[in-house]
């Protein structure tokens, strides 16, 4: 690579990392306002939230890398443009392939990153994000116990706690169970602590008591120092993990297990989910196709290019949503996940072509005179 490329290169390297880490930062924000509640609620930790929002860093970075990339490279273009940078290396006999060469070997690169984010990075993550988040849910002592409020986590089961420690110590704790025969009995204890034993949970209450009341109305009063309340019959234990599309592995959505029920009724949405995976990253180098048809994609101009730039701009958000809507369709109907690549490309396409329709020779000539000194124009 030649001293110019690199620096081209150098110009658009920069801009575009500070656009996808100011991008990726409002997506995460976002994004983890949605999960805080759910962590707060489960009475997780901090260190939870910041997996949970870790795990969800790969898919935001591909979402927002293209659009990233697009204003980093009108941004430097521009620039490099309005500085007549641009100008000099076309008059110093460089192609307009040249020139924009290195932009596209940035595109490039990141349309690889891209796709290894989307086969690989992206179904990891959120597999080990949805794991967080299933134990969240199906967390036992937020199930059961919040604090200050009473809870139903079962039916005919009432529990109230005033408070959790964070050592997991429950203070002044109150559970109702009503029976099915029209019985019912109440634990009241002072403290109580969630244990394991036998590979089963027990939820031991210290220094409390239990009322129960029979059917016939007789009711009996023990108390105790420790009672040790079986929790076996409120656990759902037929509940398990879901893989959603977005967690699969790109075979698991392009050959489903057709065997399994809910793969068979969701075929169609698998495999659109599979090809999106595989054509989302082409849009780093359709954007980057419209950055540089804006800029370079007509002769130099000292009013500026604002009006290109607001139609490469409208076209990138119609392309983009565009592409969202062949994937929609495409879960209905199979062969439109062609539409899938074709839109991008074609995009992409036209892009190119409006770069390269000027004759090279007029191009070189009206940057050579716009540039010549005035030493040479009053000669000339």
């Amino acid at each position: 690579m030649r001293l110019i490329d690199r620096y081209l290169l150098r110009q658009l390297v920069a801009p575009t990392l500070w656009a996808v880490a100011a991008a990726t930062g409002l997506a995460l924000l976002s994004t983890s306002l949605t999960q805080l509640d759910l962590i707060v609620a489960g009475g997780q930790n901090a260190l939870v939230f910041l997996k949970a929002t870790g795990l969800a860093m790969p898919q935001l970075i591909n979402m927002v890398l293209p659009v990233s990339l697009f204003v980093a490279a009108l941004i430097t273009l521009n620039r490099l443009q309005t500085d007549q940078e641009l100008v000099v290396c076309f008059a110093g006999g460089m192609s307009r392939w040249r020139v924009i060469a290195p932009a596209f070997r940035l595109a490039a690169v990141l349309t690889l990153l891209s796709l290894v984010i989307n086969l690989w990075i992206q179904p990891a993550s959120h597999r080990a994000m949805r794991e967080v988040l299933f134990e969240v849910r199906t967390n036992l002592v937020s199930a059961l116990i919040r604090e200050g409020e009473f809870t139903q986590p079962a039916p005919g089961l009432t529990v109230y706690a005033q408070s959790i420690d964070r050592d997991g110590e429950i203070r002044n704790l109150f559970i109702h169970r009503a029976k099915d025969d029209g019985g019912a009995t109440t634990y009241t204890a002072d403290t109580g602590r969630l244990v394991m034993k036998d590979g089963a949970p027990i939820l031991r209450l210290f220094r409390g008591s239990t009322q129960e009341l029979s059917p016939e109305g007789v009711l009996n009063f023990l108390s105790f120092e420790d009672y040790p309340f079986e929790l076996n019959e409120f656990i759902r234990s037929e509940e398990r993990i879901h893989y959603k599309p977005s967690d699969r592995f790109l075979h698991e959505l392009l050959f489903a297990d057709l065997t399994q029920d809910w793969e068979k009724r969701n075929h169609l949405k698998l495999l659109a989910e599979g090809h999106a995976r595989l054509a989302t990253p082409l849009y780093n180098l359709t954007f980057m196709g419209l950055a540089v048809w804006a800029i370079v994609g007509g002769a130099f101009s000292r009013l500026g290019y604002g009006r290109r730039i607001a139609v490469a701009g409208g076209v990138a958000a119609v392309t983009r949503i565009l592409g969202f809507i062949a994937v929609s369709a495409s879960e209905s109907t199979v062969w439109l996940n062609l539409l899938q690549y074709m839109i991008p490309l074609l995009v992409l396409g036209w892009a190119l072509r409006a770069v390269f329709r000027q004759r090279p020779s007029r191009f070189i000539s009206l940057t050579t005179r716009r540039v010549r000194s005035p030493q040479a124009e009053a000669a000339a």
